[in-house]
């Protein structure tokens, strides 16, 4: 049985020994530098973990485990320009070091990579890897564009926002559990029940993020608290603010959202916040999006050890973030 430390040397190793192409070097290059950056891995590390559940022979899911991460990695690539966002993982990001039009043609070239090394995926489940990739691919694109929408309203649901994210975060983490599970042989039943706690982690995790960002500590989130209010971000917590302050205090959350200093402006909202209990709120929600996670979990009929490794690492990683 093989610990998340083990899961992650071993796809990061298949990233390592990958070559993605070497002419012409501009379009290439990109994709390697990017690779290179590592991170969490959690994506490829939860597919060798559903495949772990049913098999240990984790090797059979290695290509759609780095299939997963070379998509993955693409929507980064594609969302650091949409952002303007200068770094990524304190390095420079592709659009940067290179120039947009690299990035965007190295990008595309990721997602048709991926579902190469999807593809060399030895299984007789193919067409059901396929299904769910691409079906997962879209709903990502459609969660980007959901949450550029959002930029331009101030009445944004909560009911549209768990959408959103759902969309663009927590689709690729179920997906991931799912093509694992397929690949190791479970049944449609229990890869529907991973995918189901795959998507609600997804969603508790990006909750615990939008928490993080406004009450967090900055030395321990790893960037500046307050990021989200001072750029606007529609998140969970602003969303309910927007929902529950009365009429004067909404003309107040205006002005701030409109005031050019910064400080002022988050420290202001972070008063609001505080205010109308809107971190409680966020808690609550994220403690409900986890129990619905765990209680998909405990229906999966597998192997019990591997299944206990998954649940431990969906709380490490929750912890962690805290």
């Amino acid at each position: 049985m093989k610990n998340y430390t083990e899961l992650y040397k071993l796809i990061s190793a298949e990233i390592e020994n990958t070559s993605y192409g070497q002419s012409p070097a501009e379009l290439y290059e990109p994709i390697s530098y990017m690779m290179a950056l590592g991170g969490k891995r959690l994506r490829p590390v939860l597919v060798l973990m559903a495949c772990q559940l049913f098999d240990s022979n984790v090797s059979k899911a290695i290509n759609a485990a780095h299939a997963i991460e070379v998509f993955h990695n693409f929507t980064l690539v594609h969302d650091d320009i949409m952002d303007n966002a200068p770094l990524r993982r304190g390095q420079q990001t592709v659009y940067t070091k290179w120039n947009m039009p690299i990035a965007i043609l190295s990008g595309d070239l990721m997602m048709i990579k991926s579902t190469q090394l999807l593809c060399e995926t030895e299984t007789n489940e193919l067409k059901a890897l396929l299904d769910m990739f691409n079906k997962t691919a879209i709903e990502v694109c459609e969660g980007q564009q959901i949450d550029m929408n959002f930029e331009a309203r101030n009445d944004v649901t909560h009911e549209e926002y768990i959408h959103m994210i759902s969309l663009k975060t927590s689709v690729l983490l179920a997906a991931s559990l799912h093509i694992g599970a397929k690949i190791g042989g479970s049944s449609d039943e229990a890869a529907q029940h991973l995918y189901d706690f795959g998507k609600n982690i997804g969603i508790a995790f990006q909750i615990q993020d939008d928490i993080l960002d406004s009450f967090g500590e900055g030395t321990k989130v790893g960037k500046k608290i307050g990021g989200d209010i001072a750029s606007n971000k529609k998140t969970l917590l602003l969303i309910e603010l927007l929902c529950s302050c009365h009429k004067d205090d909404k003309a107040l959350l205006e002005k701030l959202m409109n005031n050019s200093n910064e400080d002022a402006k988050i420290s202001g909202v972070l008063e609001l916040y505080k205010k109308y209990q809107v971190k409680e709120f966020a808690e609550a929600e994220k403690s409900k999006y986890l129990n619905l996670a765990f209680q998909s979990l405990e229906k999966v009929k597998s192997n019990e050890e591997a299944k206990k490794l998954l649940s431990d690492t969906a709380n490490e990683l929750m912890i962690r973030m805290s």
